[in-house]
């Protein structure tokens, strides 16, 4: 049992390991969204079931030898693809789909290790089941999916560890390096095991997998059911973190949490069936469904509703799971149950991370999930239900179904453009608050990414973190006034800043989703009532900028929220020294740090200190003076010059306040647990 367990182990470690480790490395080239997150997960959920594919197929037509000399020839040529490293030169993948980037961009640079790593698992129940068949067959029969559990566990330590104990120490490059070595040692050591396996098949080839010669293979309605459990599983966790990531509280770490209890329930599940109290669990549902509305629609501030989405998202994977353990078939067949799982996980995936996006204008797998839960629910209990409670499950479920059709409706209803895609969903309302602050908002999640407001005289004001108080107000306000200038602005919102071009000057915008272009041009009219020249670059900032001659840009504004945070890779000190080269001589660059869960003050102190800049924080918070704002943290960074002799309008700015001993942030190292806001 040692050899298997800590095979399984060490590949569920490193399975989970790899995914944030290139994930960060490919981040920067899809525009750091969390949908690049998603389609990584996408990817990894495909990459399993083709390994459990394929250990299905090797279990059902070779015998034990020669899977052994198969898997054995596959690992060593996986070894051809180390180190793990995402080429620079694939960027030219993120320029058109990228979610057909993403997969690529994984494929070429961890394809071949994750698949062998996807297929230990099963197969290591499956060489067991039939290395320990003689004997106490019964009372191992049940052992192989105790290593399931196994896996998870390891699956977990790997998840808890990365943000912990590997991220905060290691650059990007050192990460890739020791993965790429654990991975040579595991291959070594699934080899040895393998050999064991080789060992003990003359010695007990002749006695058979308990129960296999008189199990019956699963039929076709119960492979359904195991897809479908596992599906809706993957689909709640999926769209629920998606709901506590957008609209609850957009907090860095928070799809931990969600991703922690999903494996915390399969451990349970499969390591002793015993914890899944199946009437406890199944009379939880409703109140599950419940707190998932209340937390959605009427819990305040942001512990509550983290704490019923998590709790009520435990409850319902613990169904699912629970189910899928009582349905299991004898281990003859395990590889089939397993090959099933992992279809219906990658259909939960498919469903969130690629239909989603580009069918739907809102977020409608959440309802989805929550119907195939309910539907799941009613199904394992029709055959032990009589025949009046089958009738009023079923206007119950009926009755659910109208609910969250109305919550679909609500999606959309109320909003004058409702859009989604790749990047995020865009939403526009009018917010009547009485004459004359009426405004139009667009949102991401419920962040404001800008405001116009709708009386006439007042729609070039402007408003909210951009208004005329704010930093970036301030630093354009300083620049000579005798002459055009050149501004360069990075996430363009509602277009609010173009209020502040005249004649003659120009406003170069950098915006990574096109929607949110179209709808700053139907919906507000900061850009066409602008007098400069506005100038639109469709695609990641910082990928564009490299590729484009110095803008000389008088000022760079960076400005690209991804929730309630700027993407990490438009903030690094590489980052920064190439927007150096895009500004004048006596250039200002303006970074947005607003956040309501991070202190990005340090990371600015340590970049201002490596460039030789001088960092000063604009820390607006409105009043009755300034009816217009929003509470806005900007961060101008000035060159030797513009410091010596501040203009008027920067002598507000109070210096960024840096630690002692932090270290600046690169493309290869970021630590955003010690930026949490204290």
């Amino acid at each position: 049992m040692p050899a298997f367990a800590c095979t399984t182990f060490l590949s569920a470690f490193l399975l989970f390991l790899v995914q944030p480790l290139i994930a960060k490395q490919i981040l920067p080239w899809f525009g750091g969204s969390s949908s690049v997150w998603s389609v990584c997960m996408l990817f990894f959920q495909a990459e399993l079931l083709i390994g459990y594919g394929y250990v299905h197929w090797l279990h059902e037509h070779l015998s034990t030898r020669r899977q052994v000399i198969v898997h054995g020839i596959l690992l060593v040529l996986s070894l051809a693809m180390l180190p793990v490293a995402a080429d620079p030169q694939w960027k030219s993948f993120a320029s058109s789909n990228p979610s057909l980037g993403v997969c690529m961009v994984l494929a070429l640079s961890v394809g071949a290790p994750y698949l062998m790593l996807s297929t230990t698992g099963p197969l290591m129940q499956a060489w067991y089941a039939r290395v320990h068949a003689a004997g106490a067959a019964g009372a191992s029969s049940a052992r192989p999916y105790r290593l399931y559990a196994l896996s998870n566990l390891a699956s977990m330590a790997a998840l808890i560890a990365y943000p912990i104990a590997v991220e905060p120490v290691f650059e990007v490059h050192t990460q890739s390096t020791l993965w790429s070595a654990l991975y040579a040692g595991f291959v070594a050591f699934c080899l040895s095991t393998a050999l064991l396996v080789w060992r003990r098949h003359d010695r007990e080839a002749s006695v058979e997998v308990s129960g296999a010669t008189d199990a019956p293979e699963p039929g076709k309605l119960q492979c359904l059911l195991w897809a479908g459990l596992a599906a809706t599983a993957s689909i709640l966790l999926l769209s629920l973190t998606r709901q506590l990531t957008s609209d609850v509280a957009p907090v860095p770490f928070l799809w931990v949490l969600p991703l922690a209890l999903y494996l915390l329930t399969f451990i349970l599940c499969f390591d002793a069936p015993r914890y899944y109290v199946r009437p406890l669990f199944l009379a939880a549902v409703p109140i599950a469904l419940f707190a998932i509305h209340y937390a959605i629609d009427r819990a305040s501030g942001v512990a509550l509703p983290v704490g019923l989405i998590c709790a009520a998202l435990f409850v319902l994977c613990m169904v699912c799971h629970g189910e899928l353990t009582r349905r299991k078939p004898a281990v003859r067949h395990l590889t089939l149950f397993y090959l099933m799982l992992s279809i219906g996980g990658a259909l939960g995936g498919t469903l969130v991370g690629l239909v989603a996006p580009a069918a739907f204008n809102a977020y409608y797998e959440l309802p989805l999930g929550l119907l195939s839960c309910a539907s799941l629910t009613v199904i394992v209990l029709w055959s032990a239900s009589a025949a009046r409670w089958r009738i009023v499950m079923l206007i119950v479920l009926a009755a659910y179904a109208v609910r969250l059709g109305l919550m679909s409706l609500e999606y959309t209803q109320g909003y004058r453009l409702v859009m989604r895609n790749f990047y995020s969903q865009t939403r526009v309302e009018d917010r009547y608050l009485g004459e004359p602050d009426a405004k139009r908002v667009m949102l991401h999640g419920t962040i404001v990414h800008g405001e116009q407001l709708l009386a006439p005289a007042l729609r070039r004001t402007a408003t909210a973190y951009y208004c005329e108080s704010s930093g970036v107000a301030r630093a354009i306000q300083s620049l000579p006034a005798e002459r055009p200038r050149k501004l360069g602005i990075v996430g363009l919102g509602a277009g609010t800043l173009a209020v502040y071009g005249r004649t003659g000057d120009t406003l170069r915008l950098y915006e990574i989703n096109d929607q949110v272009i179209e709808a700053a041009r139907s919906q507000f009219t900061y850009l066409s009532d602008s007098p400069a020249t506005i100038i639109p670059v469709l695609g990641d900032a910082r990928l564009m900028l490299e590729g484009e001659p110095s803008q000389q840009f008088d000022l760079l504004a960076i400005d690209a929220f991804s929730g309630d945070s700027i993407p990490v890779h438009l903030v690094t000190l590489e980052a920064m020294q190439m927007y150096l080269t895009h500004l004048a001589p006596e250039g200002i660059l303006a970074l947005h740090i607003t956040n309501h869960y991070l202190d990005l003050q340090p990371v600015m102190a340590a970049a201002a200190a490596s460039l030789d800049r001088t960092a000063l924080v604009f820390d607006l918070d409105p009043n009755s003076a300034t009816p217009h704002c929003r509470h806005s943290v900007w961060v101008l960074m000035l060159p030797p010059a513009v410091a010596a002799a501040l203009p008027e309008p920067l002598r507000a700015g109070l210096p960024a306040q840096g630690r002692p001993g932090f270290r600046p942030w690169t493309d290869s190292f970021s630590n955003l647990f010690e930026v949490l806001q204290r």
